[in-house]
C-alpha cells in the first residue's frame, strides 16, 4: 500500500505518516495539493496532510481544496507534537538566510529576531526541503528551522533547540482516505469535520447553526470561518464536533437541512496522538 505525504523525509508529515504507516511505501510530494491530487487519482490508498497547527491555526491550502475542490474525506487524525530546531551544515558558520515553511518561521520568529535579527528569511513547501536545500550548499550561510528529524537526515547540526515560542505547540494531521482505518498509535475521541454554508435569508443563521448541536449536548471544539470566494463579506463555517452519538449528530445535520443550512462532510474520524 502507497501512502502519499508532504516530502521530502525528514518533515513532520514523514513522520506522522510513517508512525501512522510503519510497514507501508510511503511517496513523497512537493505541495499539500499535490499530496491531496496523489489520491484522488488513484496513485495512493491514503494522504496525509497537515490540517491545523496550535500556534499559527489552520493551513488553509488544506481545507480550502477539501471545501472548494475535492470530495475526500478525513478517516483518521493524527495530533503530532512540535519543536521546532535551528540547522545548518555547522554551528560556527555565519548565517545569512534562514530557510523554511512559513508556518515554522511563524513559531520561531522570536528567536530569529532576537539572535539573527540581519538574517534574510525564506519561505519553502515543507521545513525538510529547506533542511535538504541547506546540506546542499554546504558553502553557503545557510540555515533551515526543521525538526531534529531533518537534521539526521540531512547530515546538518542543531545550532539551537527547541526555538519555537510555545512549549504547548501540536500540528493536526488528517489522514485522507475511502473507509476509517485502526492505526497503531493511542486513540482518543471520535469526531466529525464540517463545512457549513449560510444562506443569506436567514436571520441569525450561524446562530440557529450553532444551537442544532448546543441543545443536543453535542461538544464543538473548533469554528472558523474561511472565505467563499464568491464576493466580499461571503464565508463558509468549518466546525469540528465531538461524535459521540452518531444518532444525535444525524438529527443535528437533518435539522441544518431543514433550516436551509448546507453542509459538506470533511471527515469523520478517530483521533490518535503520536508521542
Amino acid at each position: 500500500m502507497r501512502i502519499a505525504y508532504l516530502g521530502p523525509r525528514g518533515s513532520f508529515t514523514h513522520h506522522v505518516a510513517s508512525q501512522a504507516f510503519p510497514e507501508e511505501e510511503l511517496v513523497s510530494f512537493k505541495t499539500i495539493t499535490d499530496v491531496i491530487k496523489a489520491f484522488e487519482r488513484g496513485e495512493v490508498a491514503h494522504s496525509v496532510v497537515p490540517v491545523e497547527n496550535s500556534i499559527e491555526g489552520s493551513v488553509h491550502e488544506t481545507l480550502d481544496y477539501l471545501f472548494h475542490q475535492a470530495d475526500i474525506h478525513a478517516v483518521a487524525e493524527v495530533i503530532q507534537p512540535i519543536a521546532q530546531q535551528l540547522m545548518a551544515t555547522s554551528a560556527t558558520k555565519p548565517i545569512e538566510v534562514i530557510y523554511s515553511h512559513p508556518q515554522a518561521i511563524a513559531q520561531g520568529k522570536r528567536y530569529i529576531l532576537e539572535h539573527y535579527p540581519q538574517a534574510k528569511i525564506e519561505m519553502t513547501a515543507s521545513t525538510a526541503y529547506a533542511a535538504r536545500l541547506v546540506a546542499d550548499n554546504p558553502a553557503q550561510p545557510y540555515a533551515a528551522i526543521a525538526p531534529q528529524a531533518a537534521a539526521s537526515e540531512y547530515g546538518l547540526e542543531v545550532i539551537a533547540q527547541d526555538i519555537q515560542e510555545m512549549d504547548e505547540n501540536f500540528t493536526r494531521f488528517w489522514i485522507l482516505g475511502k473507509e476509517q482505518v485502526c492505526l497503531p498509535l493511542e486513540s482518543q475521541v471520535n469526531k466529525i469535520s464540517l463545512a457549513l454554508t449560510l444562506p443569506d435569508n436567514l436571520p441569525g443563521a450561524l446562530y440557529k447553526a450553532m444551537s442544532v448541536f448546543a441543545w443536543r449536548g453535542i461538544d464543538l471544539t473548533k469554528i472558523e470561518s474561511r472565505p467563499l470566494k464568491t464576493a466580499l463579506g461571503e464565508y463558509y463555517f468549518i466546525l469540528d464536533a465531538v461524535h459521540k452519538e452518531a444518532d444525535l449528530v444525524g438529527f443535528a445535520l437533518k435539522e441544518l437541512t431543514s433550516l436551509g443550512i448546507s453542509y459538506k462532510i470533511l471527515g469523520y474520524y478517530l483521533v490518535y496522538i503520536v508521542k
